[in-house]
């Protein structure tokens, strides 16, 4: 029998009394050693300094205040950064843009482990007894299920809550399927339409109007786009429970679950089918966060799962349909060539290709440290057969 695993816990002192509750957080940031409380009269200058020393802020008062002082501890963490740059640019330039991707990434996790120090106590039921808190509980609970019990979390997460749960309210637009997404908390919005597009244009292959898989199936938009298209059933695999129940959501608000079915598995069902579908992580690099495993992956590994288990799982002339964005390539971080030298290793053929460029704010802003790849990036689908 596996044992209960202890909730790592946050302690402080309070009016002379040791207090401790547990500790949250999304990211997987341990709890911090050092917690002092803070209120409405603590200054900017004073938290940033804290922060920079690893010192979280317990906050007591009144929460738009708190809400402020995050932003006002955010611009300083931006200037200290910029002027970081500056000198950096005269001191030492990034050989390749493989450094210069691992800097901006230290810089984010960095800038991420500062604003975090800004903490917010919950009681249970997920109730804020701060002057002016806003009601979270569902927001919490669309997030986190049940509370039942205090815990502490830092204001930088409670506002990424939020947002996610507006954001599922309103949703995405999806012309491929003339209607909207709506992303939950922890899984990826498909914000990038781009790729979306790229599955709703090419031509399907022979048998796949009667089955295909989805691999990954996240908001479970591309299994809604190829119900949409007319295949008769799709299988759509995830491992993330919270990726199956926002893809269960919007497979039920647009009507496809006559057609889509969803299953907890690793990659993919048992089976073949005549089309299988695949949108990997891209970036082969550790992701900092949950909602970050379906930007980065560590040494590519579900990329690499993809192809080497897909041609066992093609019917005879099926096709396999990998999504991909070569920005791992314009970062130095995986080459064109090993790409394809998986693609021969696992017995498969490229039919087809289908490229088209990113629309995303970030592909033409010039103030972007990765601009230079950015701006080059293409998404592609791969259209693969068996060799």
């Amino acid at each position: 029998m596996q044992a209960a695993v202890t909730p790592p816990t946050i302690h402080w002192t309070e009016q002379g009394a040791e207090r401790s509750a547990r500790w949250h957080s999304e990211a997987g940031m341990p709890p911090p050693k050092k917690v002092i409380v803070a209120d409405d009269t603590t200054n900017a200058d004073t938290a940033y300094r804290l922060a920079c020393e690893g010192t979280a802020l317990l906050w007591r008062g009144d929460f738009h205040n708190a809400r402020q002082l995050l932003q006002a501890l955010a611009r300083r963490a931006d200037h200290k950064h910029g002027k970081g740059k500056k000198k950096a640019r005269e001191a030492k330039v990034p050989a390749t843009p493989a450094e210069a991707f691992h800097l901006h990434r230290q810089a984010q996790s960095q800038r991420a482990r500062t604003l975090a120090m800004l903490l917010i106590p919950f009681e249970p039921g997920y109730t804020i007894e701060l002057r002016r808190a806003p009601d979270v509980r569902l927001a919490c609970n669309e997030a986190y299920g049940r509370g039942e019990d205090a815990f502490v979390i830092s204001l930088r997460e409670l506002q990424g809550v939020i947002g996610a749960h507006e954001w599922r309210k309103t949703g995405v637009e999806i012309a491929a399927l003339d209607g909207r997404i709506h992303p939950h908390y922890g899984v990826f919005s498909p914000v990038r339409g781009e790729y979306v597009q790229l599955v709703a244009e090419a031509p399907l292959p022979r048998g796949a109007r009667e089955l295909a898989f989805d691999i990954g199936a996240g908001t479970g938009v591309l299994s809604a786009v190829l119900a949409k298209r007319g295949v008769a059933r799709v299988v759509a695999t995830d491992m993330d429970r919270r990726a199956l129940s926002c893809a269960r959501d919007n497979i039920a608000r647009l009507d496809l679950d006559g057609q889509v079915e969803l299953v907890e598995a690793n990659m993919f069902p048992p089976g073949r089918a005549p089309l299988v579908v695949c949108n990997p992580p891209w970036v082969p690099a550790r992701p900092g966060s949950s909602i970050e495993s379906a930007i980065y992956d560590p040494d590519s590994r579900m990329l690499k799962a993809f192809l080497a288990g897909l041609k066992e799982h093609l019917t005879e002339g099926g096709e396999g349909w990998l999504i991909l964005s070569d920005l791992a390539e314009h970062l130095g971080l995986r080459p064109r060539a090993q790409l394809l030298e998986w693609i021969e290793q696992a017995g498969l053929k490229v039919i087809d290709r289908s490229d088209v460029r990113p629309v995303h704010p970030r592909a033409s802003d010039a103030t972007d440290p990765l601009h230079a790849a950015r701006s080059a990036e293409l998404t592609s689908l791969w259209r693969l057969g068996a060799a």
